[in-house]
Order: C-alpha cells, then sequence, then structure tokens
C-alpha cells in the first residue's frame, strides 16, 4: 500500500513538563518523511492538520485516510504542497501544475482526484504536504518562489539574516485557513524565529530542509518559561502547539518550511516572547 498515515492526539502544556526525550519526540516528531514510492501522512488532533510527503517514482494518486470519514481526501479539507526535490507535477481533476524545485500549489476543497508525478523516477520530486479543514471552496493557484512575497529579517550580528517566502498566504493565495510560507537563512546564520512567540489562535508545522550532511538543527518548543528542545536532521518535521513557542538554531544555515492553521489568518498575529524572558 503506497499510503500510510498515524494520528497524534492534543498534549496540554502541563504535561509537556514531564515528558523525557523519547516522549516528546514520540508526540511531536515527524520523521517518516520523504519515503520512495510512498505517501506518507501525519493526522494531528491540533486544528485537525495532516502534514505529510509524496515522493513518486511512478504516479500516486492522494487517497482518502479513516480519519477523515470522507469519500476523498479533499472533501472537507484544503491542501498546501511544496516541492523540495527535483522536478514533478500534480494533477487536479484533469488539469497538470507542473512544480520545480520550491514551487507550491495549493488545492481547494472540493478537487476530487490530486495525482503526484516526478518528471524523472531516478530523480524524483519530493512534495511536502501541508492539509487543514477547510468549509469554502477556493481556486488551485499555483506560486513559484519568485512569486512569493520576500521580507527579509534579522541581521548577521545577531546569527539570524533571513529572508521569508510568503507562498500560500493573503494577498498570494486565497485560502480558508491554511498558511505556508518558506523561510531560508543566510551563510553564517542559524537562528529562526527569533525573538521566539506563540500564537494561541493557530498551531504551526514546521519542515526543516537544505540542512547539511552531517549538520542539525535544535528546535525549541514548550511555554517560554517552561522551554524543550528537540534535535531535528532532514527532511523532518515538528509539530508546535498553540500554546508553544517554536524558534531553532542549527549548526549550520538551512531552511525551514512553515504552514499554519486555526482561527485567525492575520500573519503578523502572536504573542512575542521576549530573549531575556526566555527559560
Amino acid at each position: 500500500m503506497a499510503t500510510s498515515y498515524e494520528t497524534r492526539y492534543a498534549s496540554s502544556p502541563e504535561a509537556v513538563k514531564k515528558y523525557d526525550t523519547t516522549q516528546l519526540r514520540n508526540e511531536f516528531l515527524i520523521d517518516n518523511l520523504m519515503q520512495k514510492g510512498k505517501i506518507n501522512l501525519t493526522y494531528t488532533h491540533y486544528d485537525r492538520y495532516i502534514a505529510g510527503s509524496v515522493v513518486p517514482e511512478s504516479p500516486l494518486k492522494l487517497e482518502t485516510i479513516d480519519p477523515l470519514k470522507a469519500e476523498f481526501f479533499l472533501e472537507r479539507r484544503e491542501l498546501g504542497i511544496i516541492n523540495v526535490g527535483d522536478d514533478g507535477s500534480v494533477e487536479v481533476d484533469g488539469t497538470t501544475y507542473d512544480l520545480g524545485h520550491k514551487d507550491a500549489l495549493y488545492i481547494g476543497s472540493g478537487a476530487k482526484e490530486v495525482i503526484f508525478k516526478s518528471d524523472n523516477a531516478s530523480k524524483p520530486a519530493k512534495f511536502y504536504l501541508n492539509s487543514a479543514p477547510a468549509h469554502t471552496s477556493y481556486p488551485t493557484k499555483k506560486v513559484s518562489l519568485e512569486q512569493a512575497n520576500k521580507i527579509a529579517l534579522g541581521s548577521l550580528e545577531t546569527a539570524n539574516h533571513r529572508t521569508v517566502s510568503q507562498m500560500i498566504i493573503g494577498g498570494v493565495v486565497t485560502t480558508c485557513q491554511l498558511q505556508m510560507g518558506m523561510t531560508e537563512l543566510k551563510t553564517g546564520s542559524v537562528w529562526n524565529t527569533m525573538p521566539a512567540h506563540v500564537h494561541d489562535r493557530r498551531m504551526e508545522v514546521y519542515f526543516y530542509l537544505d540542512v547539511p550532511e552531517g549538520q542539525a538543527v535544535c528546535h525549541f518548543m514548550g511555554q517560554p518559561q517552561e522551554t524543550r528542545h528537540i534535535w531535528m536532521q532532514n527532511h523532518q518535521a515538528v509539530i508546535s502547539p498553540p500554546w508553544s513557542i517554536h524558534c531553532g538554531s542549527g549548526t549550520s544555515n538551512y531552511t525551514f518550511i512553515w504552514g499554519m492553521a486555526g482561527e485567525n489568518l492575520d500573519y503578523s498575529d502572536m504573542d512575542v516572547a521576549k530573549i531575556t524572558d526566555l527559560r
């Protein structure tokens, strides 16, 4: 079977304070992504969000999974896709969208057939997926990395000089609640999303990529006064609850894809945690 999934339940901040390393990783780390010839999905009870991957050597169709209780995957959901591999395409109800490296595609609720393809099976596309419930259907739209809304943040002096590419977000694509984008750190910078923040009205998932071989990223989570950390490898993702900070520091520069869903589409809707207040 090409499609596999797992379910993650929500955890309270009081419970997470007592987690050891293994339990913390079991609850929040997604480490089965980018397996050739497979669709791997993680269904989380934080805002019913799904994160996953598709690496097609031959065409792979997105099938519904049992937790959705739906006839087809996007019956009541919307989907965001970013290709982090070689060239490929996504066919949506008979229309084909070509996706190069780091191109994105938004698919609105109601699309019945979604098929993933690689241009070259020996150098496959690697599609990273995020999906959230949707109660309105919006048009499918491709967004290349060049078409993204780009924001320069941070500086080399504070080791957080980075470019944020807003790809599936208001002003670029109209969605029900899903937002996705990509943050690329400049050479010599290692800190992402610093100062850290929480947004209690939205959850988030981080997917780390472009992590050089032999390097790693330390992802920080937890309440600002009760932080925890998870060491991340290339092509791993981490679930960030609404009550948790989400930032990281690497042993090299890297890239990460952020995806969000929840009650508010305002990108700047966040509660900043002062660096000196973190514990």
